[in-house]
C-alpha cells in the first residue's frame, strides 16, 4: 500500500519526501521495525518514540510520523510527515492499513466505571445465542472465533484495535462489542471508529491521579468523546452525571434506568436465590415488557442486563433469545460463584478498590446472609492509601475481614497486610490475617456457617500472583475447588 493512501485521513502539518512509497507496516515500537515501513514516533510518560528514529531508519523504516522536529541529516533520508498527535495519526494509519474494517462491522462500544465487562459479555451472550458472529475486545480477553486473547489494557492500542477487526472479519464475524475506557479515548486507541452503538453505564470518579486524568472533570469529558463519534447512544439516566458526559454528544440518545422518564424501565425488581446461588429478576418495560432473570447477584446486574438488553432490541434479536441468554450469562471474575456446597455462598470478583469493594458488600449484604466474610488483599508498590480504604470498608459492610495477598511484587507482604489492618480497624468488624491466600481460602471454607456468603475479592479474573517480578500461577477458583473438602458436612 502507498503511503499517500495511509495517509488519507491524516491531518498533516508537514510532508517532507514523496508519499509515493509503497509501505510495508505500520510500526510503533522501534524493536519491532522492518524494512519498507513507516514509523510512527509515539510519545509517552516512560519513553519517547522520537528517541528511536534514527534506530527505526537504520534498521530500514522509509517513513517517519513525528509530532517533535527531528535531526535534519536523518529527515533526508526518509519520507518526514509531521502531525499534531502521533497517537491519533497511529489511529487513522492503522485503519487505512487494514481497509477500514471497522466499517465492515456493526460496532458496539460500552464505556462507564463500572458495569463494562459484564455488560460485554452478556451482549456477547445473546448475540452468539442469536447465532450471530460476533468478536470481543475488553479487560479480560479478546475473543476472535474459538481463539481467546489476554489482554492487557481495557482497549488496545489503535493498531492493534484494528488488526483485531480485520481478524474479526476475515473470521467471519459480522459484529463486534468492546469496551472502550477513558485512557482509549484520551489517547485514540478507538480513533477513526464511529461507533453504531455506543453505552454509557455510569460514572463515578475513579482514574484520577498522576499518570491517569487530572480530575473528574477531565475524566467525564474523556468519556464524552465517545458520544461524539457513534451513530447511536444507549444511556443510563438514573446516573446523576449522565447529561455532562453527554453535553457534546452528536447523536440520538436512547435512555434506560428504573426512572419514569426512561424509554426502557426495570420495575419489579426481586433480589432471589437462583439456580445454585444469588439472583436477580425483574421485568423491563417501556418499549417493550419481558421478565428477565439473571443468575448474577445485585441491582447493578439488573442495570448491566437492561442494557445488554437495550442493545440487542436494536439490532432486533427476539426476546425469548435474550431472556433464555441472560439466563444463563456468567463473566469471569464478575461477582461469579463457585458452588461447592449448598450450605453457604462463594463468590469470587475483581474488586481491588475502595469504590469497587464498597459496591459488591453492598449489594451481598442485601440477600441477608447469616454472616457476609470478605476475604481480600492489596497490590505491592501500589498507593497505601487504597489498603487503608479497602480495611475499612471490607471491616464496615462485613463481618468478617480475612485479610491475605494479592500480587506482592516488590513489597514485603507482611507489611501490606499491617496496612490493610490499620484501615480494618477504623470500623468495628472482626478480622484475621493470613499471608498465605490458599491457607486463606482454606480458613473460610473450613469455618464457614450455613447462609454465609464469602467474598474472595481482587484477582477476579487473574490467574496469577506476582512476586518479585515474577507472576506464578495461581487461581481462586482452584484455590476453591482444591480446599472444597475443608470440612465436611
Amino acid at each position: 500500500m502507498k503511503l499517500s493512501q495511509l495517509l488519507e485521513q491524516v491531518e498533516c502539518l508537514q510532508v517532507a519526501g514523496s508519499t509515493e512509497l509503497e509501505i510495508t507496516d505500520v510500526i510503533y515500537d522501534s524493536r519491532k521495525v522492518v524494512p519498507g515501513c513507516v514509523f510512527v514516533a509515539l510519545c509517552g510518560a516512560r519513553m519517547d518514540g522520537h528517541d528511536y528514529v534514527a534506530a527505526a531508519v537504520e534498521q530500514g523504516a522509509v517513513a517517519l510520523v513525528v509530532e517533535k522536529e527531528i535531526d535534519a541529516a536523518l529527515a533526508a533520508k526518509v519520507t518526514v510527515i509531521t502531525v499534531a498527535e502521533s497517537r491519533k495519526a497511529l489511529a487513522y494509519l492503522s485503519a487505512a492499513y487494514f481497509d477500514y474494517p471497522q466499517k465492515k462491522l456493526t460496532t458496539i462500544g460500552i464505556t462507564g466505571t463500572k458495569g463494562k465487562t459484564t455488560t460485554a459479555y452478556m451482549v456477547y451472550s445473546v448475540l452468539t445465542q442469536a447465532g450471530i458472529k460476533t468478536g470481543l475486545i475488553g479487560t479480560i480477553e479478546t475473543i476472535i472465533g474459538t481463539e481467546r486473547i489476554a489482554s492487557d489494557n481495557t482497549t488496545p492500542i489503535s493498531y492493534l484495535l484494528y488488526q483485531y477487526f480485520d481478524r474479526m472479519v476475515k473470521e467471519g464475524c459480522t459484529c463486534v462489542v468492546m469496551e472502550v475506557s477513558s485512557q482509549g479515548l484520551m489517547q485514540y486507541r478507538v480513533g477513526g471508529v464511529v461507533f453504531d452503538y455506543a453505552v454509557l453505564t455510569n460514572i463515578e470518579p475513579d482514574h484520577i491521579g498522576p499518570g491517569e486524568h487530572a480530575s473528574f472533570e477531565e475524566y467525564m469529558a474523556c468519556k464524552g468523546m465517545l458520544f461524539r463519534s457513534c451513530k447511536q447512544a444507549l444511556v443510563n439516566t438514573d446516573d446523576v452525571h449522565w447529561k455532562t458526559v453527554l453535553a457534546g454528544a452528536t447523536c440520538p440518545i436512547k435512555s434506560y434506568g428504573t426512572n419514569e422518564a426512561a424509554e426502557l424501565r426495570a420495575e419489579e425488581i426481586q433480589l432471589h436465590e437462583g439456580d445454585g446461588g444469588l439472583a436477580v429478576r425483574y421485568r423491563l418495560t417501556g418499549e417493550t415488557d419481558m421478565e428477565l432473570t439473571v443468575n448474577i447477584p445485585g441491582k447493578f446486574t439488573v442495570y448491566n442486563s437492561m442494557t445488554a438488553a437495550a442493545i440487542c432490541l436494536e439490532l432486533g434479536i427476539a426476546k425469548e433469545v435474550i431472556q433464555k441468554a441472560l439466563l444463563n450469562a456468567k463473566v469471569r471474575g464478575r461477582v461469579e460463584p463457585v458452588q461447592i456446597s449448598e450450605r453457604f455462598s462463594i463468590m469470587i470478583d475483581y474488586a481491588h478498590n475502595a469504590m469497587s469493594l464498597q459496591s459488591v458488600l453492598e449489594t451481598l449484604r442485601e440477600y441477608n446472609p447469616k454472616r457476609l466474610v470478605c476475604l481480600f488483599g492489596c497490590g505491592g508498590n501500589r498507593s497505601r492509601d487504597r489498603r487503608f480504604e479497602m480495611g475499612e470498608i471490607s471491616s464496615r459492610y462485613a463481618d468478617l475481614t480475612v485479610v491475605t495477598t494479592d500480587n506482592p511484587r516488590y513489597e514485603n507482604p507482611e507489611d501490606i497486610i499491617a496496612d490493610i489492618i490499620t484501615g480494618v480497624k477504623k470500623a468495628d468488624g472482626a478480622y484475621i490475617a493470613i499471608a498465605d491466600r490458599e491457607e486463606a481460602i482454606r480458613y473460610c471454607i473450613a469455618n464457614a456457617e450455613e447462609g454465609d456468603v464469602i467474598l474472595i475479592a481482587g484477582k477476579g479474573h487473574e490467574d496469577y500472583q506476582e512476586i518479585c517480578g515474577v507472576k506464578h500461577h495461581m487461581d481462586d477458583r482452584e484455590l476453591v475447588l482444591r480446599n472444597a473438602d475443608a470440612k465436611r458436612f
